[in-house]
């Protein structure tokens, strides 16, 4: 684990909880990179995860876009209603119906495919990448599913902020 903080504060932490770093390097996190280029379908922020528990991977997934049509993924990509009101990431999913909403987070994914699958997700860990920081749906999702801890990758926010 690396020694790395984001610039700035996250959008939402829930008490007691941490989000915690480790090189891009780390194999785990390499595990996560490829989720998100197998298993997301979002052009826009794709993100990938892994679930590890006794040092393997046990599942993987990504986020998923409602928007299937090519065409209507660029028109997202120039004119996001979110982003041109300025919503902060995180907010007011409803807004625009190519971002996704929280059922379509990667963490949800994740944990929904376990359930579907039998997976126990207790005391498992959680390696993201393709995000700086987790929502206040998909940390009450993993909080309930008992996952022990969230990895990013270090200098996640400089990574993949939007600025």
């Amino acid at each position: 684990m690396v020694s790395y903080k984001p610039p700035k504060q996250y959008p939402y932490l829930p008490e007691g909880r941490q989000i915690k770093y480790i090189s891009q390097d780390h194999p785990f996190m390499k595990e996560a990179r490829k989720a998100q280029q197998k298993n997301s379908t979002e052009k826009l922020n794709p993100i990938g995860v892994v679930l590890v528990r006794n040092e393997k991977v046990i599942l993987r997934a990504g986020n998923q876009s409602i928007l299937k049509n090519q065409k209507m993924v660029e028109l997202h990509k120039k004119y996001c209603l979110r982003r041109l009101l300025k919503v902060p990431s995180g907010k007011a999913y409803w807004l625009c119906p190519g971002c996704a909403s929280p059922e379509q987070h990667a963490e949800a994914q994740l944990i929904k495919k376990a359930r579907k699958q039998n997976i126990d997700t207790r005391d498992a860990d959680i390696y993201m990448y393709g995000h700086w920081w987790c929502c206040q749906d998909c940390w009450n999702k993993m909080i309930k599913a008992e996952i022990r801890n969230i990895y990013h990758p270090e200098n996640a926010y400089n990574l993949f902020a939007r600025k």
